[in-house]
């Protein structure tokens, strides 16, 4: 059975899968990718890199969603 790891993610615990990318906890939270950027550790993560970023234990994720108003 793989390990689980814990994360904080928009200042909530989690536990997810060891190997869990950014990719995949993006994709959990947030319906459409389109408008969103997520950061590990306080350092942006350009969406390209997003799927080969993979989480460690402590990590703490930030995923946030552009909104349109005015």
């Amino acid at each position: 059975m793989p390990a689980q790891i814990r994360l904080t993610v928009n200042g909530e615990p989690r536990e997810v899968t060891s190997g869990t990318t950014l990719a995949e906890v993006v994709a959990q939270l947030s319906a459409a990718p389109s408008g969103v950027a997520a950061a590990v550790n306080e350092a942006v993560v350009p969406r390209s890199a997003w799927s080969a970023t993979t989480l460690a234990d402590a990590d703490r994720v930030e995923i946030l969603t552009a909104v349109q108003g005015g």
